[in-house]
Formats: C-alpha cells, sequence, structure tokens
C-alpha cells in the first residue's frame, strides 16, 4: 500500500496560471509552489490528458508531495489540450517540443524559481521529456523520463519488428474521443466554446497519418531521440517496467547516452512505481527527491556513486491475466551492457535447445491466423485489467517448440534474448514471433518475453524488401528485456510461430517457413551471482500526499472474454475496459472514461482480421445549462490483400443533442506489411 503523507516541510500553495507561447497561445498550466521556501527549482510536466479532470488523480498523490520538499511543480496542458490555447495535430510534433522548450525557459525565469529547471513524465511526459533535452533549452539541467521510448517506429505504440500493432488504432480512438473535449469555462474564460468548435473541426482519426508510414521514415525519425544520443549532455533518469510495454528503451539509453545517467526497473506496469499494481511498490518519490536534490540543488547525496542499473528480478509464479504483486529481489548493475561472455548460447536442434549443435531435418512452421490468442495485451495497464499472458500451451501448439531439459540449478536472465535464425520462405513476405517460456514439472507454461520480425524489414525498417522464396536467409530477432529467475526444475522453452493475433495485424496470407535442425542458435542474458546486489540501498515504502476528494458514481470494471463459433472457427475477443465514473468534490467535474475493443478472425484466412475500437468520454464540467458532454469515437480497420481499410467517427452532445458529427473512410496500401 502508498502510505498518505501530511506532514511535509513545507507547506503547499497551489496556483492555476497560462503560459503564453511566442505565437501568442497560452498554455494552461497548474503550479504547485512551497510556502516560504524561496527561490526553488521547477519541475515541469507536459501532457495532453487534461489536468483537472483528467490527471488529477495522480497529481494530487505525486505533485504536493514533491513541492512540499521544496520543488515548484508545474503540470502544463500541451497546446490544443485540456484548458489550453490552440489546436492538437499529432503526437510530438517540433511545436510540441518548441513549447516544451519555452515553458522551460518561461520557468527559469521566474521569481520563484531558482533557474535550474527539472523535466519529468510517464509515457507522452517520458517522450516529449527526452525530446527537449535534445534541444538543451536554458535551465533545463536533468530529467526523469519514465516509460517511454527512444525510438517512435520501433518501440512505440505503432509498430513493433515492423509489423502493425493493433494498439495502433486502439491508441487513435482514445485521441480522437480526447480531442473533442472542450476547455473548462471556468479556467479559459468566455472564448471556451469558440475553442472547442474549432478543436471539434480540426479532430481526424490519427491512424490515417500513421498508418500512411510504414517503415521508419523521417516522420518516425523527427522525435526518436535514438538518431543522436549525443544531443542530450544532461542527467536522465530512466525508469521502465517488466509488466510495461516500455521496458527497452532504458536500457539502450543507459548503453548510448553520454552524460551521466541511471536506470531503474521494477515489476510495474504502465502505473507510477508508487502508485497501482503489480507491486511491489516503492518510495519512488522519495527517489525522484534524491536525483532532483543532487541535480538541481548540488547536493552531494552520493546519488551517483550508486550502481548504474537496480533492476527487480521477478521470481517464478503462475501465469495470470493480472497481478498484485510480483515476488523477487533487487540486483544491481555497475554498467549497461554487462560483459557479452556471460550469454549463454544454445541450438535449436530437432525440438531440443542443447549447448552443441545437432543437425537435423527440416521443420516446416505454418501457424493459424488465431495463434497469439492468450498471449494478452501489447502492453500492462495495470489494476485488475486482464492483459497479461496466461498458460502459453495452446499457444505452443500453434508452432515449433524448442524445449531444455529440466534445468539442474536456477537460471537468472537479464536483457534481451536473441534468436539467430537461419531459414526460408515459401513465399515472398512472413513474419517470426519468438516467446520464451518457463515450462513447470507439471506442464504450466509461462511466458517470459516475446519479439517479432516482419521479415520484409530484415536488412532494416527503413526499406520493405520481399523475400525469395526458397532463398535461405539469417535474420537475428531480439526479444523484449527481461528480468526473472528460472528454477531448478523447470524447462526453458523457445516457441516460434508467424502469426501473433491479436497483438500484431496479420499478413494478407498464412506463410510457411522452413528451418533446418541444429543451425539456428538462441543467446540467452544470463546473469551470475554478485556481490555488488547486497551492498543496494534499501528503498523507503511507498508515499504520496492524499488522494483527491471524489465521489464514486460507476466503479471500474475490466474484462476479457474470448468465443469461437465451431461452425465457421471464427474466433472473437472481446475487451472491455471501463475506468468508471468519478465526481470531483471540490470542483463538481466528472471523470468518465469507457473503451471497448472487438476482435474477429477465421484461423484459415488473415485477410478476415477486424478491429472495432470504440471510446466513450463524459464531461460535466459544472454548468447545468450547458449540460452532461457525451463524446463517442469509433475507429474500425481491415484489411485485404493490397490495403488496410480505416473507418472512423465521433459523435459529440451537449445536453442530450447532437452538436457534433464526423466520419470518414480512408484505403491506405499495404507496403510490406
Amino acid at each position: 500500500m502508498t502510505h498518505t503523507v501530511t506532514d511535509l516541510p513545507f507547506r503547499v500553495e497551489t496556483r492555476e496560471l497560462f503560459i503564453a507561447m511566442t505565437d501568442g497561445v497560452r498554455l494552461a498550466a497548474t503550479l504547485w509552489l512551497p510556502v516560504g521556501a524561496g527561490p526553488v527549482p521547477a519541475l515541469v510536466e507536459l501532457l495532453p490528458y487534461r489536468r483537472r479532470d483528467g490527471t488529477i488523480f495522480r497529481d494530487a498523490r505525486n505533485q504536493p508531495y514533491i513541492a512540499g520538499h521544496g520543488y515548484a511543480c508545474l503540470r502544463v496542458d500541451i497546446r490544443g489540450a485540456g484548458d489550453s490555447d490552440g489546436l492538437l495535430a499529432d503526437e510530438y510534433l517540433p511545436l510540441e517540443q518548441e513549447d516544451a522548450c519555452n515553458v522551460i525557459e518561461w520557468a527559469a525565469s521566474q521569481p520563484w524559481c531558482s533557474g535550474a529547471v527539472g523535466m519529468w513524465g510517464l509515457s507522452w511526459g517520458g517522450f516529449n521529456g527526452l525530446q527537449a533535452a535534445a534541444r538543451r533549452p536554458k535551465g533545463l539541467k536533468a530529467i526523469i523520463s519514465m516509460y517511454a521510448s527512444d525510438d517512435r517506429y520501433a518501440d512505440d505504440v505503432h509498430f513493433m519488428g515492423g509489423s502493425l500493432l493493433t494498439e495502433d488504432p486502439m491508441w487513435s480512438v482514445f485521441m480522437l474521443a480526447l480531442n473533442a473535449t472542450p476547455p473548462d469555462p471556468a479556467i479559459a474564460g468566455p472564448g471556451w466554446r469558440e475553442t472547442w468548435m474549432k478543436r471539434l473541426e480540426a479532430n481526424r482519426c490519427w491512424s490515417e497519418v500513421w498508418l500512411a508510414h510504414q517503415s521508419r521514415d523521417e516522420y518516425w525519425r523527427q522525435g526518436s531521440v535514438c538518431e543522436d544520443y549525443g544531443a542530450i549532455d544532461i542527467p536522465v533518469l530512466a525508469v521502465a517496467g517488466w509488466d510495461d510495454s516500455y521496458s527497452n528503451a532504458m536500457f539502450r539509453l543507459l548503453a548510448n547516452l553520454p552524460g551521466p545517467r541511471k536506470g531503474l526497473v521494477g515489476p510495474w506496469s504502465h502505473v507510477h512505481p508508487h502508485l497501482g499494481s503489480p507491486g511491489p511498490r516503492i518510495g519512488f518519490l522519495q527517489e525522484t527527491i534524491r536525483w532532483w536534490d543532487h541535480w538541481l540543488k548540488g547536493i552531494d547525496n552520493g546519488v551517483m556513486d550508486e550502481p548504474m542499473l537496480r533492476a527487480w528480478i521477478n521470481d517464478p509464479k503462475p501465469p495470470r491475466p493480472f497481478y498484485e504483486d510480483h515476488p523477487g529481489s533487487w540486483v544491481a548493475e555497475p554498467c549497461w551492457p554487462p560483459r557479452a561472455d556471460r550469454d549463454l548460447v544454445l541450438h535449436l536442434n530437432d525440438g531440443r535447445l542443447h549447448e552443441q549443435p545437432c543437425p537435423g531435418p527440416s521443420l516446416h512452421l505454418r501457424s493459424p491466423a488465431t495463434a497469439g490468442r492468450d498471449c494478452g495485451r501489447w502492453g500492462g495497464y495495470g489494476g485488475d485489467a486482464p492483459d497479461m499472458a496466461i498458460d502459453q500451451r495452446r499457444e505452443d501448439g500453434t508452432g515449433l517448440c524448442f524445449d531444455t531439459s529440466p534445468l539442474e540449478a536456477d537460471l537468472v536472465l537479464l536483457g534481451a534474448p536473441v534468436v539467430e535464425l537461419v531459414a526460408s520462405s515459401h513465399s515472398t513476405q512472413g513474419t517470426v514471433t519468438a516467446r520464451l517460456c518457463a515450462v513447470a514439472p507439471d506442464g504450466t507454461s509461462a511466458l517470459l518475453t516475446w519479439g517479432t520480425l516482419n521479415l520484409a524489414f530484415r536488412d532494416g525498417f527503413d526499406t520493405p524488401k520481399p523475400l525469395e522464396p526458397g532463398r535461405p536467409f539469417t535474420v537475428r530477432l531480439a526479444m523484449n528485456e527481461i528480468g526473472t529467475r528460472v528454477p531448478a526444475g523447470h524447462r526453458l522453452r523457445l516457441s516460434l510461430s508467424n502469426q501473433h493475433w491479436p497483438i500484431l495485424w496479420p499478413q494478407p496470407g498464412l506463410a510457411c517457413l522452413d528451418l533446418t535442425a541444429g543451425v539456428s542458435r538462441l543467446r540467452l542474458p544470463a546473469r551470475p551471482d554478485s556481490p555488488l546486489d547486497a551492498s543496494l540501498r534499501p528503498l523507503e515504502p511507498a508515499a504520496a500526499t492524499a488522494p483527491v476528494a471524489c465521489v464514486e458514481e460507476r466503479p471500474v470494471r475490466h474484462s476479457r472474454q474470448v468465443m469461437e463459433d465451431v461452425a465457421t472457427g471464427e474466433q472473437t475477443i472481446d475487451m472491455l475496459t471501463d475506468f468508471g465514473r468519478y465526481r470531483l468534490s471540490e470542483t463538481g467535474l466528472v471523470c468518465d472514461h469507457s473503451a471497448r475493443d472487438i476482435f474477429t478472425i477465421r484461423p484459415d484466412d488473415p485477410r478476415s482480421a477486424h478491429l472495432t475500437s470504440a471510446y466513450t468520454i463524459a464531461c460535466d464540467l459544472g454548468d447545468a445549462a450547458m449540460g452532461e458532454i457525451l463524446i463517442q469515437a469509433r475507429v474500425d480497420l481491415s484489411a485485404d490483400e493490397a490495403h488496410f481499410h480505416l473507418d472512423w467517427r465521433v459523435h459529440v452532445h451537449e445536453g442530450g443533442t447532437l452538436v457534433h458529427g464526423k466520419s470518414d473512410h480512408v484505403s491506405i496500401p499495404r507496403r510490406g506489411m
């Protein structure tokens, strides 16, 4: 649990304000100030998620706590979002990055600021913190980037391994709904309706843009700090969670950033490490204050004397769709990456993984289009949402499996397993997905990690290249980073498939690959015991300020149902994500969000794949004359041999009357997808 703190070193004052950009657009912000602390460093968080009836639930727990320890905390709605002026046209645009730099320089110049500024954020706020750091604005001294990525194409919500993630249209429908919300009249003033109407008129489904860029072109390079790690010359604390989608970038940042950097990876999903599930929760806010004290106040507290990486090693547990806690322990790495000679290399023999190659027969891989059903969601969103993988025995039966003998001793893995695959294809297209599982003595198969590669991008993500049927190729397929302990008596299993629905959008045909036993290899990031682990400083218990006062009007509810038509074989996955309905006691504002995603496909025809993604937001801005605002957005995605077909619509009701409706249909050529 998270301890609620009421006794802080400084009393905290809250202000609502606007920050003018160079073009006159005003960004709305909430400022938490420590009373009597004098000029103090400022901490900036810049997001599109609406301060007053969106992130208020976590802001109430985080911002006053940090402010109460001697920092000015500034939470800003980005241009076109929440109560800010302007329009929001896409993610991470150069204009957003310029605004971030302007906000930082504005904060540094304020009389309540010491001139030192830090930037922090989770997900979107982690991305734009890295992007702002690469622009080197005056006053920015250090950042904390949580659950973010350095590579917008290869490691974000849109594409993975060169394949389209279904998370892309699911994300775009959320933004389609969010971009239709109005500013709060109490903050934005009499011009709020004009601002809202401009937003509605400009609003479109962003998947139109994302699907038009199916390879790693200039669109994705913009805002990807991996293009030039050397541009970031300030200290970076990178934070990741094993149950989150963004567990890989932290390791690349540690390996490539030139300046001071630290990494922290725990068992968490897409939530702050001191809030939500899975745990164990830690005193994360205390850790951030140590970081800021050192880099923004010049306090020599030893934070940089500690190991570069603190990582949680998950202990084995039965596979479940969600977890309250992950058992395990902390380990330390003095630098990253570690020595390559730590790797354990195993050969893919005929159904076996062994340290010595054993030539054998040709192995054929052809998975049904429904392979991947039990692998959960692309990433976990915490709480009791059933996002995680369940028992993998069904999945293991849809592809090729290679098992070790039962382990004679515990094996700890920390890093990214890699498959070095030699194969040939029967067609010009194909995808390979690799899953690493731990198989218990009772046969239960628990997913440890996975990775995928669209073989059209086997030579890089810049340009797709068709396969030559029958011609052998060699690829390197890196799985997601992991930290886990596999106990003695368990077996490791590598499972290969060439479908991964509903996480990946399928290729138009059922591809077939041939592998020769004894030729391909698996490299495992084995980690030996280290005396450095015992020297790790104990972490403090999770603590935060009090939750925002509110009344629950509808509880949170999540479900994931799988149905199969035995006559046609059609499979339907129906996911409900209801975030509940809450009325804020102080302002009367209502927070009401829910999503529903329905996936259908037949096992014999990948072209039958269809996704319907719907998102609903209800807003009550406290004006009885206005009435409640209801926003309903929907995105449908399907595909044939040559095109993706995207249909979207958004309807907005005010007080029960339709005030805005928009829809469109777009067909986008498939290029290597």
